[in-house]
């Protein structure tokens, strides 16, 4: 299999000495690969590395071909048109000048053989769902996924023979998403996507994984990738039992030796003091007994050390699968209680009213095109914004909301310090021994929030929120899965698990709608009005 990109020896830190990737070697064949690992583990400074955006401390790069690059958060300037984010704007003003009659050797010059640009532009556009926008609209008019499509319409126009996407799939909702994947069916170039979604992930050739510092390639998609880590645990758990059952083995016969040297030495001793030989003898004696003794407890504490090292390289090769374990009984919800209303509520911004009521401990799911309102409804009945029309009544004691922007810490409190703000009567130890559950034991639990990893500041703020008093007893989440790897996802779904209130999720992430039990799905419309889906199964069907 010929590789596409190869990297050599690369070492990469940030200028205040935070190394992020340190002498990695990797080679990315061609075809569609999902990169994948932990938050904080490089995989987007490594695709910026690629790109050529970051220059490396050490090491090589190779590239075959141009390279195309959308990364996360598209520095984009407000003001900038969608033809000037296409790249086409020089090439389009000309076009319509030489229209207008202005048929100068510049302006020829700028279109080349390009007379086509505005058509391609728009059928792009179209491809991507996005007939409605058009080439002179702003960016400031755009919605989040308007923007992430319009800027892999940009790419797709380009043509690059190496295309890196970066959690492409993050504010786009169901119809953008599957716009998307045939998108990346049909890619003919190579491409690399760092992503968390499982449906995008399933479409790859093979799937990189960067951990701890080293790059493993497995072909397959990922669910062919989590049946050979699974196979690889089972391995790396049976060596441990082994080498854990050598190490109990080495140790009883450490204790058996102790044992025998310390008769010998007795032994020694109440001869040498019943003088039955020569002195000299006994003294010779003694020598060979004090050597023989050295030799046999150096054996024995080598064989232990070893056996010990066994283990220690067989434990070594277990994935730290941590895993979320906690109960939340306080949070529970009598079945049929109402917890929700909204009665004719009209958001701000929205034209049509919606009536709902949640009744406990229900989990609905509200999802719906960019742009409908989703959140604005959330914020809204959390009272972080005024209705227009209407009212919503929270009729539980507890209602926490998560944000997608995850500001809810303070950055100079520690994890402890900021769970605290959320529960000020709880001791102390009982903070520490919830954090604990939430994988913060020890001294991570001390740790500064603003030093933490994306995948951490997630799970200090979910301990947070589950942890408030009062209890939460109605839980609003915005997109909790965006920027969050497979593995923090797992965590969230696992948390959640344990809640025994009613929940509200707005997400475009079915498979993790589908792990956390979703018992009522909503479609909010472009109006901002809610209907129920009757058959959730025909949104998995379409995907």
């Amino acid at each position: 299999m010929s590789s596409s990109i190869v990297v050599d020896g690369l070492s990469f830190a940030w200028p205040d000495g935070t190394v992020v990737l340190h002498d990695l070697d990797a080679a990315f064949p061609t075809g569609r690969t999902g990169l994948i690992g932990v938050n904080g583990s490089g995989k987007s400074t490594l695709l910026r590395l690629i790109a050529g955006e970051l220059a490396p401390l050490s090491g090589s790069i190779g590239v075959a071909g141009q390279v195309g690059h959308l990364p996360q958060g598209l520095p984009l300037d407000t003001g900038r048109t969608v033809e000037r984010l296409l790249g086409i704007a020089e090439r389009r003003a000309a076009l319509l000048a030489i229209e207008r009659g202005e048929v100068s050797a510049e302006n020829f010059a700028v279109v080349g053989d390009d007379w086509d640009v505005e058509e391609r532009a728009r059928a792009e556009l179209d491809r991507l769902g996005l007939a409605h926008v058009g080439l002179d609209r702003t960016v400031a008019t755009l919605s989040g996924g308007e923007v992430v499509m319009v800027g892999l319409a940009a790419l797709f126009l380009r043509g690059p023979d190496v295309l890196l996407l970066d959690e492409p799939t993050n504010n786009l909702d169901l119809d953008a998403r599957r716009r998307l994947y045939a998108a990346v069916e049909s890619w003919p170039g190579v491409l690399v996507v760092v992503s968390h979604d499982r449906a995008l992930l399933e479409l790859v050739d093979n799937v990189a994984d960067l951990t701890g510092g080293t790059v493993r390639m497995y072909g397959g998609n990922l669910s062919a990738y989590e049946e050979m880590l699974a196979a690889e645990r089972e391995t790396a758990e049976r060596m441990v039992r082994v080498a854990g059952a050598d190490v109990r083995r080495q140790e009883r016969e450490w204790e058996e030796a102790q044992v025998k040297l310390a008769r010998r030495v007795r032994y020694g001793i109440k001869m040498y003091e019943r003088k039955r030989e020569p002195k000299v003898i006994m003294q010779a004696r003694r020598r060979q007994a004090e050597v023989a003794a050295g030799k046999y407890r150096s054996t024995h504490a080598d064989k232990l050390a070893e056996a010990r090292d066994r283990l220690s390289e067989a434990e070594g090769a277990v994935r730290d699968d941590a895993v979320i374990r906690v109960e939340l009984p306080e949070t529970a919800v009598p079945a049929g209680r109402i917890v929700l209303t909204a009665d004719g509520l009209r958001t701000v911004g929205g034209a049509a009213p919606a009536d709902l009521v949640v009744r406990g401990p229900e989990r609905i799911a509200l999802i719906g095109p960019n742009g409908s309102g989703k959140t604005t409804f959330l914020r809204t009945v959390v009272g972080e914004l005024q209705p227009a029309e209407g009212s919503v009544t929270v009729s539980v004691p507890g209602v926490r909301y998560l944000p997608q922007r995850l500001d809810l810490l303070d950055d100079t409190l520690s994890v402890v310090g900021n769970v605290r703000r959320f529960a000020p009567s709880a001791p102390v130890n009982q903070v520490r021994a919830r954090l604990a559950r939430f994988l913060f034991r020890g001294a991570r639990a001390d740790q500064a929030a603003g030093t933490l990893s994306g995948g951490e500041r997630f799970r200090a703020v979910l301990a947070a929120l589950l942890s408030a008093e009062p209890p939460p007893q109605l839980l609003l989440l915005d997109e909790p899965t965006n920027n969050l790897d497979i593995a923090s996802v797992r965590q969230l779904a696992q948390a959640l698990e344990a809640y025994r209130g009613a929940l509200v999720v707005v997400s475009h992430d079915l498979p993790f709608l589908e792990s956390v039990g979703i018992t009522r799905w909503l479609s909010v419309d472009r109006e901002g009005g809610l209907s129920e889906i009757a058959d959730s199964r025909a949104l998995f069907d379409a995907q």
